[in-house]
């Protein structure tokens, strides 16, 4: 009898690793899991399989294809189509996905001016977009200049190969744009790696918001103030453009949850230590760059004593394991503060540009505008 117990016991346990084995969606992957097999199916958009089906990649005709010319001795089923042109004022659907599944990585490399380059997304059937931001910008590079960029969300490594890690879940659909806003032709290679799988009922939906400000009016910066519903922030990426001498990041960064009014819940004591970093970030009299899994102040531009006569500093911060959970509101300042003489504060007149990162239920509150043209250009 004993035995039988301890048999039917060990039956129950392996019939629910096996069940949980069934039910892995093949999603949240890392070293510790990535043994195990699901039935997610694996999917890949790019120029030279714009639809992502199966058996559908590298079938542009040679007379239809980008590098028509470059390919013109070989023929179709070489490299007839690996980018797309994009024209001035053109809209083009990067990626257009049907199903349950999620965005689980992104490349691209856009020539042009990236300022210039819109990306949107769109989930499910949504008409105004959850994430419209410059390309440059949401991969942290808002000053139109290539910096290494080495951390778990977003690398950018050599020559302007932009890299997003960020997972997208989608329940219905998925519709990805870019706009060329610029006055002359730009070209993206580019890849959109997805899975086509079951996705958690608790899973909430990618944004990502643009914002940009010239001069930082009243010395106090928002980040976003529109998010309502419940979620959780994940990341921050800001381009501080300095108009005066001194160190120019005192500021603190103030989170407003859930009706905070006057008051914040979560106030920093810093820019640069909401960055991860410390004192000025100051090593040996030169500011010291660093780009790390969560944060980091990656890009540095000094002046050259010429044209580039200011300095430019671009700072990422990622809440992964820490994210900022809210429940009905969210909305996050930051103060633009520096130094002047007898020790006193400044209040900084700074170029300030932020790409903000969060998840949410949708509906989302709609986004302000993008600035126009002439705003959105780097000064």
């Amino acid at each position: 009898m004993k035995n039988l117990l301890i048999l039917l016991l060990l039956l129950i346990s392996f019939s629910a690793i096996a069940q949980r084995a069934g039910q892995f969606n093949g999603l949240d992957l890392n070293l510790g899991n990535i043994y195990r097999l699901s039935n997610a199916k694996t999917r890949s958009i790019s120029s030279e399989n714009l639809s992502g089906e199966p058996g559908k990649g590298g079938m542009t005709e040679l007379q239809d294809g980008s590098a028509k010319n470059e390919a013109r001795e070989l023929g179709k089923g070489w490299k007839v189509n690996p980018f797309i042109v994009i024209q001035p004022n053109q809209t083009f659907t990067l990626a257009e996905i049907n199903g349950q599944g999620a965005i689980q990585h992104i490349w691209m490399t856009p020539t042009g001016n990236w300022r210039f380059t819109i990306l949107r997304f769109y989930w499910d059937d949504e008409k105004e977009p959850s994430v419209e931001v410059p390309v440059g910008d949401f991969f942290g590079m808002g000053w139109g200049t290539y910096a290494p960029l080495n951390s778990l969300a977003v690398t950018v490594n050599p020559g302007s190969a932009f890299n997003c890690y960020w997972p997208m879940p989608f329940r219905k659909k998925c519709k990805i744009t870019m706009q060329n806003i610029a006055t002359e032709n730009m070209r993206v290679y580019y890849q959109v790696d997805y899975t086509l799988t079951t996705i958690p009922e608790d899973a909430a939906y990618f944004h990502a918001q643009f914002r940009k400000a010239n001069p930082a009016k009243g010395g106090i910066y928002t980040l976003v103030d529109s998010v309502q519903g419940k979620g959780h922030y994940v990341g921050t990426y800001m381009a501080f453009g300095i108009h005066n001498k001194g160190w120019w990041g005192e500021g603190e960064i103030k989170f407003y949850m859930d009706g905070d009014t006057d008051y914040p819940t979560i106030n920093g004591t810093g820019t640069e230590d909401y960055f991860c970093g410390s004192y000025n970030f100051d090593v040996n009299g030169r500011y010291q760059e660093f780009s790390t899994a969560y944060a980091g102040l990656h890009q540095v531009i000094r002046p050259d004593g010429l044209y580039n006569s200011q300095q430019r500093f671009g700072m990422y911060r990622w809440h992964i394991v820490d994210p900022v959970r809210f429940e009905k509101s969210l909305k996050i300042t930051i103060q633009d503060l520096g130094w002047k003489t007898g020790g006193r504060y400044l209040v900084q007149q700074s170029d300030i540009t932020s790409v903000v990162f969060w998840y949410q239920n949708d509906p989302h509150t709609p986004f302000s505008k993008l600035p126009l043209k002439d705003m959105l250009e780097q000064n």
